[in-house]
């Protein structure tokens, strides 16, 4: 601009003076608007400064951007970590082999694997994220898979599973459809979250339901094996009149094919099948027998006789359960009757010859015929003595069929086994009645325990009593006599055969008075009496109250026997009766001090000992299979392994093989080839050294006595008593005998 207002022709004087004018106007110009640019200057300046603190917001935001750029990348990064460390736990819970669920503590579904819930499908796809845990029990509760007791409904099974829910640990078992099984196991976390495991556990579900199947099998096979034994025809029926039980012989003698006899099949049915080829005799009919079936009161036992096809003669006896069920026995009895026509054929003929015989030969005729009766009497009546505990075992065991606990069904086997112990004592006492009356017996004192003899006769007594509608009752006593144990109880049991068979109504008592120096073991009854001229009478052979009596109630023997036995232990008896009112019979014996020496009463329960036969070896030589198959599952039912052998040559084999020794061994005395069990034993010492064992056998002969005694080996007679055998085993190994 200032070239334009100077003109370059012009000199230098005339152009400096030029620029001296136009600096001095213009300075002019700017000394006057000095105030009014003032403001504007002022504006200028904030401005700079405004731009300035612009920038350094500006450096600041730029660098908090960094900062946040910087986190945002820190923070995706732990968001990839976290999304990674989830997929692992997803991928590592669906690894687990059970059903896995995570509950937060606000009771919400979090997390779960693709096996929770498997087994119920139906709900399986409502198992989100998000899903309250009161609604996964209503599903659960709701679904088709769920197998629920008959009892029990979908609501009262979402109310338990919450009332679980409450505790920190919970452990239980689902059923589910197609019989399979899942275990739920239920813990809390320590935020308060719930954790659920789900286990299949169908498998060892039914492995130990095979188990439990098997062990009942094991008693159905022991109860049917002991009905086949038998040689009557035996079929129970429950309170029903369903057939729940039979064996073969029952088939054999109504004629009937096995094939029809079935569970459940109605006794009326059966009835139906027996046909016209069965016919009743001594005033009974099948509308008789129908009508005590269907009774809805008390059934009395019943007993008579039917006649099947022509010749084949049953002796049938019904009786009744304690579950209101009944059995009925079927006892072919033709050859008895055969042979007593048979005797009275005989009995004819004789007597027509005897009139042409001379009056010896007619003498020696009758005395044959009275033995020959007597013998038979003889027999008729221990026949009946072994009926009664037979007749108990079989209704203690009848009843083991119904339904029973755990707990009474193991007393009802105990009582059955007390009462099978019974027969095992009668016999013992028959063979030492036959003694008495050749002069040879001999009793053998010992301490006896009167409150134990009491509790055996009560098992053995106490359900005919009820049969019969009598109030059977023992008083307790801790009395101790000296006196032959068998004899004593021969003794009991036929007193108290008598009283209960002579007793209608009313009660029998049982129980001890005390005195001096000994006790009176006293029996009353309730019974017809006893007029005082018959008093001696009953004493006798073949005597009995009734003369009309059936066979079926006795031959008069047992009070013969008492008083044989009573003078053979010196033992005073006194009877005290009144007619119309009732009998009583005492027998006084002498106090013991010592403690008894053997256990009389089988059903006493025993506390067990500690289990000193675990790990133990035993060595059976027995060549009677039937009885070695038995002793083994005995022996190992007590937790013994057992090494079976058939003869001393294979047991020293066995154990050379092996070469183990066992901890003790168990021998019968007679054995095949005309060894013995004494033999084994010192073959078996001088092979292998000093062996703990003992000898089985029937034989009691005091030559076996004596040889035991020296060898120093216990000798048992059979039948067994496994609880003393047992006992034996554990003193030998405990000790190491």
């Amino acid at each position: 601009m200032i070239e334009h207002l100077t003109d370059p022709s012009d000199s230098l004087d005339r152009q400096n003076e030029k620029l001296r004018k136009i600096a001095e106007a213009l300075m002019r110009r700017v000394e006057e608007s000095t105030n009014a640019s003032g403001a504007a200057y002022a504006q200028f300046q904030r401005a700079a400064v405004l731009e300035q603190e612009v920038r350094a917001r500006t450096d600041d935001l730029e660098r908090a951007l960094e900062l946040l750029n910087d986190s945002n990348a820190r923070l995706a990064q732990a968001n990839k970590e976290t999304e990674a460390a989830r997929a692992d736990l997803a991928n590592a819970i669906e690894t687990v082999q059970e059903g896995f669920a995570l509950f937060n503590r606000d009771e919400e579904l979090v997390l779960c694997n693709s096996r929770f819930g498997m087994h119920i499908p139906d709900i399986q796809e409502q198992l989100n994220p998000g899903l309250r845990f009161a609604e996964y029990v209503e599903l659960v509760s709701q679904s088709g898979f769920l197998s629920l007791p008959e009892t029990m409904t979908p609501g009262d099974w979402a109310k338990s599973r919450l009332d679980r829910h409450a505790d920190d640990h919970v452990v239980f078992n689902v059923r589910l459809s197609g019989n399979r099984w899942s275990q739920v196991s239920e813990h809390r976390t320590p935020d308060g979250g719930t954790v659920i495991l789900q286990t299949d556990v169908t498998d060892i579900m039914r492995i130990e339901r095979q188990e439990r199947d098997r062990i009942l099998d094991d008693k159905a096979r022991l109860i049917r094996a002991t009905l086949e034994h038998i040689d009557q025809g035996v079929c129970i029926f429950d309170n029903k009149h369903r057939m729940i039980g039979w064996n073969t012989r029952a088939s054999e003698l109504l004629a009937i094919p096995i094939t029809q006899f079935q569970m459940g099949t109605r006794f009326e049915t059966l009835s139906n099948r027996l046909g016209d080829n069965i016919s009743f005799q001594k005033g009974i009919t099948e509308a008789d027998l129908l009508d005590w079936v269907s009774r809805p009161t008390y059934r009395r036992p019943l007993q008579f006789q039917m006649h099947r096809g022509r010749s084949k003669i049953l002796s049938v006896f019904a009786q009744e359960m304690p579950d209101r069920g009944f059995v009925i026995s079927f006892t072919d009895v033709t050859a008895e009757r055969k042979s007593a026509e048979a005797l009275y054929e005989a009995k004819e003929m004789l007597e027509q010859r005897v009139a042409s015989r001379t009056m010896e030969l007619a003498d020696a005729l009758n005395e044959a015929e009275r033995a020959n009766a007597s013998k038979s009497r003889f027999v008729a009546a221990a026949s009946h003595d072994l009926l009664q505990p037979l007749s108990a075992a079989k209704l203690y065991v009848a009843s083991l069929g119904s339904g029973l606990d755990k707990d009474t069904a193991q007393t009802v086997a105990a009582k059955a086994e007390s009462a099978l112990n019974s027969v095992e004592h009668i016999l013992e006492a028959l063979l030492d009645i036959s003694k008495l009356d050749s002069g040879r017996a001999k009793a053998h004192l010992s301490t006896v325990s009167v409150g134990e003899l009491f509790l055996q006769m009560e098992d053995a007594f106490k359900p005919v009593a009820q049969a019969k509608g009598l109030n059977l009752r023992f008083v307790d006593t801790k009395a101790l006599v000296t006196s032959d144990a068998s004899y004593l109880r021969r003794i009991l049991q036929n007193l108290l055969s008598n009283a209960i068979r002579y007793t209608e109504t009313g009660k029998v008592l049982v129980g001890v008075r005390h005195r001096k120096n000994a006790i009176a073991l006293e029996v009353w009854d309730t019974g017809i009496g006893i007029a005082s001229d018959h008093r001696d009478v009953v004493f006798h052979e073949f005597q009995r109250l009734h003369s009309d009596a059936s066979a079926a109630e006795g031959m008069g023997l047992g009070l013969a026997i008492v008083e044989r036995a009573c003078g053979l232990l010196q033992h005073p008896i006194h009877l005290f009766s009144e007619v119309g009112k009732g009998t009583g019979f005492s027998v006084e014996i002498p106090l013991a001090r010592a403690k008894p020496e053997v256990s009389l009463c089988s059903s006493v329960v025993q506390k067990p000992n500690s289990n000193v036969l675990g790990n133990t070896v035993a060595l059976l030589i027995e060549n009677d299979e039937n009885l070695r198959g038995a002793l083994t599952m005995t022996i190992e039912s007590w937790g013994v392994e057992v090494l079976e052998c058939e003869s001393e040559s294979e047991a020293i084999g066995l154990l050379r093989e092996i070469g183990i020794l066992p901890d003790f061994v168990v021998a019968d005395y007679q054995l095949n080839n005309g060894k013995t069990g004494t033999d084994a034993m010192r073959a078996l010492t001088d092979e292998f050294g000093h062996l703990p064992g003992c000898i089985i056998s029937a034989n009691r002969s005091q030559e076996l006595v004596q040889q035991c005694k020296q060898a120093k080996l216990p000798l048992f007679y059979k039948p067994i008593d496994p609880q003393l055998l047992k006992s034996t085993l554990e003193a030998s190994v405990a000790h190491g005998i």
